[in-house]
């Protein structure tokens, strides 16, 4: 029987990182229900879900800087559970977001929208490394940087190669994430439920992302009341190679916790495939053929043993059982 723990109230692993879910700042309620919310990440939202007038804006900072300040330190979620969404560059209120923001010791990951280049990055760096100066804050701040628009995508590689003039000091790129909306918006793409017209850009990104040891993070499932739909978006994202997806309600948290990890039958493969290995290495040799369900053999070599490592790390991580093989 497979049994899937979704709470995560302790560190969580990097391959836990499942389910990004948004909270608008601009609510207290909200605010409060995610003290309970199982999401890996939880992305505190200063941008699309406030309105866009300087009060509103003013104020969901103010009301995310109380909640980070007074909120006891045993309930807050653990600072590598938590995000921050800023908003874009741009605009005027990025600079008090970002000085305001990393005056918590509990924001460890920042969310960037509108990256289209790594112009936007070193600019971003550079307020990361005066805001810290400021606050001394004592760990490296990891950056998710979204794909949200024609020139982000045409730049892939080189915002995924990113790294800052200012070492640690100035953030980390840790993840790509897509906008699909946005980059819609941006390229004229119509949307269609088959998904099809977003493969490529999606693609592109999971390959960027890996290629610079990057997460991916999958797009938004608008249609947050199908949960039937949302679970075939999440198995299409995992297919892509894709580490997690976004949320907007919390009731999408756990498909898509129960979605990107391994299934049992890749998780029962994985270890026979790990012990036979074994058993192979064992007679000197290199490669075994492994029993298909349908009959006939599989011949396995060193990268389906690397494919079977990180199917069992991940299943370990997610707490799934391991079956015994002999």
């Amino acid at each position: 029987m497979r049994t899937l723990s979704t709470v995560g109230n302790g560190k969580t692993d990097q391959a836990l990182r499942r389910s990004y879910l948004y909270v608008p700042s601009s609510s207290d309620r909200m605010l409060d229900k995610s003290l309970s919310t199982p999401s890996d990440v939880i992305i505190y939202d200063l941008e699309d879900s406030v309105p866009p007038s300087p009060h509103d804006k003013d104020s969901a900072r103010r009301r995310l800087g109380a909640f980070l300040s007074y909120t006891p330190e045993h309930k807050l979620p653990h600072p590598e559970r938590i995000a921050v969404r800023l908003n874009d560059i741009t605009t005027p209120f990025f600079e008090n977001d970002i000085t305001e923001v990393l005056k918590s010791p509990f924001v460890r990951t920042l969310v960037l929208p509108k990256i289209h280049s790594v112009r936007d990055l070193h600019y971003v760096s550079r307020a990361i490394r005066t805001s810290q100066a400021r606050a001394s804050t004592p760990f490296p701040i990891r950056i998710i940087a979204s794909i949200e628009s024609a020139r982000s995508a045409w730049n892939l590689g080189e915002i995924a190669s990113w790294t800052s003039e200012y070492g640690p000091d100035g953030g980390k790129l840790g993840a790509l994430l897509f906008a699909a909306e946005d980059y819609c918006a941006d390229t004229s793409v119509v949307r269609t439920p088959s998904r099809l017209e977003l493969l490529y850009v999606r693609s592109q990104i999971t390959i960027a992302a890996k290629a610079f040891g990057l997460d991916a993070i999958d797009m938004v499932c608008v249609n947050y009341k199908d949960l039937n739909y949302l679970k075939d978006e999440c198995e299409d994202g995992r297919r892509l190679g894709f580490n997690g997806k976004q949320a907007i309600h919390p009731t999408q948290v756990d498909i898509i916790h129960s979605t990107f990890v391994p299934t049992e039958k890749e998780i029962l493969r994985a270890a026979k495939i790990l012990r036979q290995m074994e058993v192979a290495h064992s007679a000197q040799k290199g490669a075994f053929g492994l029993e298909m369900e349908g009959g006939g053999k599989e011949m396995i070599d060193a990268p389906m043993l690397k494919q079977a490592e990180s199917i069992i790390r991940m299943a370990k991580a997610a707490g799934l059982e391991i079956p015994g093989v002999s």
